[in-house]
């Protein structure tokens, strides 16, 4: 049978079935507007969470006498702890000038420079931190922590604020990525389940059919192109809503916003496509499968 029979029963069905076509149809609109809403609020979350997690570093501060020597060595050091992926050097100099840019003020009035040269030692995991932190800071027999070198003065112990900010994130990673697969299945759940009160309004036409000798896919094939339909229908809609509300909305409302604009979220034209994708798949497989208990006569 060839495809363009099937359209046809497809777009008949859906004329005669006007009220209930529509019911999917803004279903789908409205699910496919919350998932374009949530997935770039879901990637804000995340990404001011990957920021928080890519400031965790561990700082070690080098004794005054501290020569250019034990300099190198200790940068080796550094370089040969476990789970360090890079280490930055920064002269006492290098950050008077830095902090004095800060505060003007308050650096005027110092007499000599306080500040020791440093090393910052970024983890190749977030999560490593604490255990680089350990490393460097090794317990003696009698379980005093000192340092890896005698030419280091200290090593910033921030525990306490890295424990939280790993906790914090993890957190809300996690429970952005719990939220997103509930909001997913929620979605497929209440998209099927309206093309099931659908289907279900036109059950005697099917019994009628499988009656009369209809085989199952002669049966659903109209069905799952009415989802097709439907679905990219909706699918467009909510396109053409968030189109509208980004164009004339959230890019006047943003625009000159640094904060904003340094926010890294799905490309529009990628957020767009998927939500294409997921309104006509969606509703496909919901035609299909919803219609299986119908077809046991």
């Amino acid at each position: 049978m060839h495809i363009s029979f099937f359209l046809r029963e497809a777009l008949r069905a859906m004329r005669r079935n006007a009220a209930p076509t529509f019911a999917a149809l803004a279903t789908v609109l409205v699910t496919l507007l919350v998932l374009g809403v949530f997935i770039p609020a879901v990637e804000v979350t995340n990404d001011a969470a990957n920021s928080v997690r890519g400031r965790l570093i561990v700082d070690v501060y080098m004794k005054n006498n501290a020569t250019s020597a034990d300099e190198v060595r200790v940068r080796k050091e550094l370089l040969a702890t476990p789970h360090v992926k890079a280490v930055q050097f920064v002269s006492k100099a290098a950050a008077y000038a830095q902090q004095s840019k800060l505060d003007p003020a308050a650096y005027t009035l110092l007499a000599t420079n306080p500040l020791p040269d440093t090393f910052h030692v970024s983890p190749d995991n977030p999560g490593n931190v604490l255990a680089i932190n350990s490393s460097l800071t090794p317990k003696d027999p009698a379980g005093q922590r000192g340092v890896i070198d005698a030419s280091i003065q200290s090593v910033s112990n921030k525990k306490g604020y890295t424990k939280k900010a790993l906790q914090l994130t993890s957190a809300v990673q996690w429970g952005g990525l719990a939220f997103a697969l509930l909001l997913v299945l929620a979605s497929v759940l209440l998209i099927a389940n309206t093309i099931r009160l659908s289907l279900y309004a036109r059950r005697r036409e099917v019994e009628v059919m499988k009656l009369v000798g209809a085989t199952d896919w002669f049966i659903r094939w109209p069905f799952v192109i009415e989802g097709v339909v439907v679905g990219a229908a909706g699918a467009v809609l909510s396109v053409a809503v968030l189109g509208i509300a980004k164009v004339a909305l959230l890019d006047p409302l943003f625009a000159g916003w640094s904060l904003v604009g340094g926010i890294r979220t799905i490309a529009f034209p990628a957020l767009l496509a998927i939500l294409m994708l997921a309104g006509v798949i969606v509703s496909a497989l919901g035609s299909g499968l919803s219609l299986r208990r119908f077809l046991r006569v």
